[in-house]
């Protein structure tokens, strides 16, 4: 069962949306529109280009001259359209995608909070009022999590996570980095689910990153499709952590 509980200090860090389709070079004439239906929630904007890097290979004997003449021909660029809320998240639309990233929301459709669900519904109805998507090639959502590790050994470290890393073997003690990686089919979804224990300043922390994206979809069905994209992780989330986790995000964050 997903978790149905909002926590005053959960370890979810980072949740993003994504949809790919196929090229539309009309959307740049679109943006404005969409702009206008989403700017009392994004009033922030701006473009952005992302270039693409070429590797000229041109033989030894070739000139500078050379070389910027082929990187001239061969280097393309994508514009990207941001549009970002004052609560720290954004979306960003380019020719074959829109996603949506947030460092504030840590519900995605509980009534006790402000939901994730919301702005992917936001987001998604208005994109496809004004621009037609006849097919959307993948849909994707993933949640990044950041851990505590209350002490570095192994007794206390499974009391909290159910984790599956190795530990029978390597004491956790003598552990400067562990990763675990696993691509999981789960009906018409894939689940990318990776574990990292790893020191970010000076604490160590278990990672938690669940990706899970489903491809070939109708465009109505979208939220749905996320919608069980969002229980497979939750599932797997709750598999992941113990009661002591949960007890843990039930207090506020400590100063």
């Amino acid at each position: 069962m997903p978790i149905d509980e909002v926590f005053v200090n959960p370890t979810v860090k980072q949740v993003i949306f994504q949809m790919l389709f196929p090229n539309l070079f009309y959307i740049e004439n679109k943006i404005g529109e969409f702009q206008l239906k989403i700017m009392n929630e994004f009033p922030e904007s701006k473009l952005l280009h992302r270039m693409q890097f070429t590797w000229a290979d041109v033989g030894p004997d070739s000139k500078l001259t050379d070389i910027e003449s082929k990187l001239d021909k061969d280097t393309t660029g994508q514009k990207i359209w941001q549009f970002n809320s004052p609560k720290n998240f954004q979306i960003n639309v380019t020719s074959n995608s829109l996603d949506i990233s947030s460092m504030y929301h840590k519900t995605y459709r509980m009534d006790n909070g402000d939901k994730f669900r919301d702005v992917i519904e936001l987001a998604v109805k208005n994109f496809f009022q004004v621009v037609s998507v006849p097919l959307i090639g993948r849909v994707g959502l993933r949640y990044v999590d950041e851990c505590p590790i209350f002490s570095k050994d192994n007794d206390t470290f499974k009391s909290y996570y159910n984790s599956v890393f190795p530990i029978q073997r390597f004491n956790l003690a003598d552990v400067e980095e562990m990763d675990f990686k696993g691509v999981i089919k789960r009906g018409d979804c894939v689940l990318r689910y990776v574990e990292s224990l790893k020191k970010v300043e000076d604490q160590y922390l278990l990672i938690l990153d669940f990706d899970s994206v489903r491809n070939n979809v109708n465009p109505e069905d979208v939220l749905k499709v996320t919608d069980d994209l969002h229980t497979i992780i939750s599932e797997e989330y709750e598999k992941t952590i113990t009661e002591r986790v949960k007890e843990y995000m039930r207090k506020p964050k400590a100063v």
